[in-house]
């Protein structure tokens, strides 16, 4: 049976949301501003379960850079996004887009969404139910825009030959690639993605990692993705940002999984670990094992999990209570204890 999607609201009330969200920006290039980035430092207070939470968040992120954001629930991370894409005010800050000011609260600047050249796929798609599949990309187009360009995209996210069906005739996985073009058919500068694949089963998020790199390929669109996926975002980004109680704590390049490279700092699905190699076996004053390792460059002395045994030059992952930014956060302490265990791969 076709998966559904039945929106609570009019083809008029989707339509005045699509222009409120992906309308033509406004304004030139500032001078002074990086045409090349998008730079933003944000603050915001929200309410959570467990009380007030501030969010106090900068980034630089690169041109056609793809960025992905991980995190507990609750940590800030949609908020973020629909910080930059306009929808949530900030409380102060500043976001300066490809040498565009989004907003400056300094200036009392704050463009509203539909003049942000910023594209966002949520988690339920929020397509249009009346329209066609070529329709909802039509309808996203820039003015003028040929409609061959549709069909192009159409075509890269494999539903060229539904062009005529309307949404709740595509399967789950289709109305998400439908939703992914549609965001890149309004030619976004930044594209944002909250968990678009969380909902799919891992064959349809594998199909649609596919596609996303693609697509990445064919036009290069900054992308910002919050994920609960280690495997996703060491296949989807550059970069990898690790979001906790409103703050970045962490980043890194997500490293491919078994990489043994001393100082490679990767996620898995627990959190981060980093990379390690075993130098030289210790017993401690108090008797206890413990392991010297090399974290690139950087040698501090660990104790081991329960029932390590390590050999020297065997490769190791470290695992801290809490996130350790870079392999020098561990040589400041004489007797580190995060946990040690043989590097998986």
């Amino acid at each position: 049976m076709p998966f559904r999607h039945h929106l609570p609201f009019s083809l008029q009330q989707s339509a005045r949301a699509f222009r409120h969200l992906f309308g033509r920006p406004a304004g030139r290039t500032a001078p002074g501003l990086d045409p090349d980035c998008l730079q933003f430092h944000l603050t915001k207070t929200i309410a959570g379960a467990a009380g007030a939470l501030t969010l106090d968040l900068a980034l630089r992120i690169e041109r056609g850079e793809s960025v992905a954001l991980l995190g507990p629930s609750g940590s800030g991370k949609t908020t973020l996004l629909r910080m930059l894409a306009g929808l949530v005010p900030a409380d102060s800050g500043h976001i300066h887009a490809f040498g565009r000011v989004w907003l400056d609260s300094t200036r009392t600047v704050a463009l509203p969404p539909r003049q942000r050249r910023a594209g966002m796929v949520f988690q339920d798609y929020a397509l249009f139910p009346n329209m066609s599949v070529r329709g909802n990309l039509r309808f996203a187009q820039p003015r003028g825009r040929a409609a061959a360009r549709a069909d192009e995209l159409l075509d890269l996210v494999g539903l060229a030959a539904l062009a005529d069906r309307r949404p709740a005739q595509l399967s789950g996985g289709q109305q998400q690639r439908l939703a992914l073009a549609r965001a890149l058919a309004a030619e976004p500068e930044l594209l944002l993605l909250d968990e678009p694949l969380s909902a799919l089963d891992a064959r349809l998020r594998h199909d649609l990692q596919d596609a996303l790199l693609a697509l990445r390929s064919r036009h290069g669109t900054t992308t910002l993705l919050v994920t609960h996926d280690p495997a996703e975002a060491r296949k989807l980004a550059d970069r990898a940002l690790r979001l906790e109680a409103g703050s970045l704590v962490a980043e890194a390049a997500p490293a491919k999984a078994g990489t043994t490279t001393p100082g490679a700092l990767a996620f898995d699905a627990r959190g981060p670990v980093l990379s390690a190699r075993v130098v030289a076996r210790v017993t401690g004053a108090d008797g206890e094992t413990r392991y010297r390792v090399d974290c690139g460059g950087h040698r501090v002395l660990v104790r081991g999990g329960p029932g390590c045994a390590l050999a020297s030059g065997e490769p190791v992952q470290l695992r801290a209570d809490a996130w350790v930014a870079t392999p020098a956060a561990y040589s400041s302490a004489a007797d580190a204890h995060p946990t040690l265990t043989r590097q998986a791969g």
